[in-house]
């Protein structure tokens, strides 16, 4: 074993039980989560297009065939971040090296940071697709985009915010108290559809009064990805939760309320 090797594998319990590790994992995780935060409400400015320096229709114009490429390598590198380390397997390799109390404020972070590397080398395609030039449903568009803010946050919080974003998983490790075992629940609007926050994304991307040709782009492409994220998350929860899961998918549709089987 090389020196490397033995000091990453030294990380046990003795140290991750200390005063100090509990102390800077507390703080690592809110330091996760702030900027997790800032990076969601630069997101809501990015693509509504408002108090942001930068948004999906501003900044350095590229030849359109090279800002498709830039801009769907960064959302790859997103999606692919995103998707990889939410696999259990994944974290039962990456938490050898990663404390478990932190690995869900790592994965944050790691998420916040390349949505801000999206945010900073996005190239816009300025082409408009459609404008709603009556004004009353310019402002309903505008209006049903940011009901799809607000269903995003509402339904992280039914569920548990805090829990979601790693500040749940550090302050029980800073007071010493073990996580629970997660448990299978249906709260509220998870009784309707099974993918609330999808929902919310899919509504906060598309409902926009003017649709770039890079607006459409990153709808397009983002929600395909929700449907290629939702496949492996269900296919993760009917693991973990078994037939409590599969029933829950047969009573429930995915995203269409009004589409709920009996």
């Amino acid at each position: 074993m090389t020196q490397i090797d033995h000091q990453v594998h030294s990380l046990g319990p003795e140290v991750t039980g200390s005063r100090i590790f509990r102390f800077i994992a507390f703080l690592y995780g809110i330091a996760a989560y702030l900027v997790f935060f800032v990076t969601i409400l630069y997101a809501i400015g990015f693509v509504m297009g408002v108090m942001v320096p930068k948004t999906i229709d501003t900044g350095a114009e590229a030849p359109v065939v090279r800002a498709v490429v830039i801009n769907l390598l960064l959302m790859s590198l997103f999606a692919v971040q995103h998707s990889v380390m939410a696999r259990r397997q994944f974290k039962d390799w990456w938490t050898q090296f990663v404390p478990k109390p932190v690995e869900r404020s790592t994965y944050v972070l790691f998420a916040s940071l390349s949505l801000l590397l999206l945010f900073w080398q996005w190239r816009p395609l300025p082409s408009v697709i459609w404008s709603v030039e009556n004004p009353d449903l310019a402002v309903t568009l505008v209006t049903l985009s940011f009901a799809g803010w607000v269903l995003v946050f509402t339904s992280t919080f039914i569920i548990n915010h805090f829990e979601l974003f790693g500040l749940h998983q550090v302050t029980n490790h800073l007071i010493g108290k073990e996580m629970q075992p997660p448990r299978f629940k249906t709260p509220l609007l998870y009784k309707f559809v099974r993918h609330p926050i999808y929902l919310g994304f899919i509504v906060a991307f598309w409902a926009a009064p003017v649709m770039t040709a890079g607006h459409l782009l990153f709808a397009a492409v983002t929600t395909l990805y929700i449907f290629v994220g939702i496949a492996l998350e269900e296919s993760d929860l009917v693991d973990l939760f078994g037939d409590e899961y599969r029933q829950y998918k047969q009573r429930v549709s995915m995203l269409i309320p009004w589409r709920r089987s009996v």
